[in-house]
Order: C-alpha cells, then sequence, then structure tokens
C-alpha cells in the first residue's frame, strides 16, 4: 500500500512540476476556470435580482448548494480526471491504456496519476468562494455535528461523481468514445445537484431520488444544516445518507471496472 501511494504520488508531482514549468499559462487556465464558474454564478444572482425566492429558496440557501455541489465536483475532478470518460475514450483510442497495462503496476492506481490537471483549482476556488458566501447569508446555525458531518457530505459527493466518471470511462472500452448518456448523469447532476429539488417536477425528483440517488447528496443534507423542513416526507435519515450513497455508487464503479478490464479487447492500435 505504502509503494503505490508513493507511485501516485511521484505521478501526481510529475505532472505539478510540468504544469508549473509555464507559470504564465498555469495562472491563466486557472483564471479561465474561475471566470467561467464565476459567470455561472453570476447567471443564478442575476434571477434573484428579480425574484426574492426560487423554489422557496433565498439566495444565500441556493448558494449554499451550488458551493457545496461545485467545491466537490471541483475536487473530484482533480483526483478522478483520468477517468473522465473524454480522457479515457482518447487514451483507447491511442492505444495508451494498453501501455498502461504492460506495466508493473495498478491500472487504477496509474490512470489516478495520469491526468492530474491543477487548473481544476479554480472550480474549487470558486465553489470555496461561492460557499463562503452563503455560509455568511444563510445565516447557518453551526453545531459540532454540522461542523463534523460538512466533510462526508463533500466526500459524498466527490465519491458519487467519481463513479460516474469509473462507469463511463470504462463504457469506452466498448464504445471507444464518451458516451453522452453518462455526461447527462455527470455534468447534469453536477447542474440538478445545485438548485434546491423543489423548482424540478415531480417525475425528474422522483427519478434523482430514487433512480439516481443524486438528491441524498446536496439537498437532503443542505436541509440539515439550512434547518429547512423536508417538504416531501422522507424518513428522519434522508439527510444522513450521503456518504454511503456515495461510497456505494463508487465501490459499484470499480466492480463494473474490473469487469471492464476483464472484457478488454484492445484496439490493436
Amino acid at each position: 500500500m505504502l509503494a503505490h501511494l508513493g507511485l501516485y504520488r511521484r505521478l501526481v508531482l510529475a505532472q505539478v512540476r510540468s504544469q508549473l514549468r509555464y507559470r504564465a499559462s498555469f495562472v491563466m487556465d486557472v483564471l479561465a476556470v474561475m471566470v467561467t464558474s464565476g459567470a455561472e454564478f453570476a447567471a443564478v444572482g442575476l434571477v434573484f435580482a428579480s425574484f426574492d425566492r426560487v423554489g422557496g429558496w433565498r439566495l444565500g440557501e441556493v448558494a449554499f448548494l451550488y458551493g457545496l455541489v461545485e467545491l466537490s465536483f471541483g475536487l473530484m475532478d482533480l483526483v478522478f480526471g483520468g477517468f473522465d470518460p473524454d480522457f479515457m475514450g482518447a487514451a483507447v483510442r491511442r492505444g495508451e491504456l494498453d501501455k498502461l497495462l504492460l506495466r508493473p503496476a495498478p491500472l487504477a492506481l496509474q490512470v489516478f496519476g495520469s491526468e492530474f490537471q491543477l487548473r481544476r483549482l479554480g472550480k474549487v476556488l470558486v465553489g470555496t468562494l461561492i460557499f463562503a458566501l452563503a455560509v455568511s447569508l444563510a445565516g447557518i446555525d453551526w453545531t459540532p455535528a454540522k461542523v463534523l458531518y460538512l466533510p462526508l457530505v463533500v466526500l459524498g459527493m466527490i465519491m458519487f461523481f467519481g463513479g460516474l466518471f469509473v462507469i463511463g470511462g470504462t463504457i469506452t472500452f466498448w464504445t471507444v468514445e464518451s458516451v453522452q448518456a453518462m455526461n447527462v448523469l455527470t455534468y447534469g447532476g453536477l447542474t440538478l445537484m445545485s438548485y434546491p429539488m423543489t423548482v424540478y417536477t415531480a417525475s425528474l425528483r422522483r427519478l434523482f431520488t430514487y433512480v439516481v440517488p443524486a438528491a441524498f447528496l446536496n439537498y437532503y443534507p443542505a436541509l440539515y444544516f439550512l434547518g429547512r423542513p423536508d417538504p416531501f416526507g422522507l424518513p428522519g435519515f434522508a439527510p444522513f445518507l450521503a456518504p454511503l450513497v456515495g461510497a456505494f455508487t463508487l465501490a459499484a464503479a470499480f466492480v463494473f471496472w474490473r469487469f471492464g478490464l476483464r472484457h478488454y479487447g484492445s484496439t490493436g492500435t
């Protein structure tokens, strides 16, 4: 285990050094990501310039949802970037996955260390700033339990989105190209989780609660942190399922990953 962690550290540090070699380019990349992410939230702020509440939620409460999922997704993208279906599909097409399979190191570890892009810190920084704004506006009554649970919610979303990346990357073993249906779940889920479930139709709420359990990762924990009642009447433990949902999704994803590797036939490149 320690040897594997040491290998991962060396892979990541090699990429970090290469990216920081051109510091002006690195700074511009991070700023570009921050401007893009910040502009998206600014559009949300413009809505609240005309409406005091959206789906019964004030700006600070929506910012809590938005900042928390943005922060979590940014951290996930930093760690799981190698499993991104677009990146994995390109690696399969070029035969790069075959080269990784020949090396005497766990494939998953190599993939984790293959696409560590520091520019994604821009999304993490914007998410942190939005979350800080939300905390100042929402007037949250912080307790020791809430402080301790917050990192677990972030971890749950990291595992959930990371699991979707792993599933999407595995599918490219057969399709070569990334599957847009997975992008709908990954990036569509990111957008959906940025807003309260009360703004969606009943059918969409049921889909993202009982089929794809995204609601348990951000919306229900937010009800707990913000002290809001549940308008849909789910059991009282619903806000505390985020780490379990995330862990289950990631575990199932790696079961599928191993299945994909057993049936991977190479591109012949």
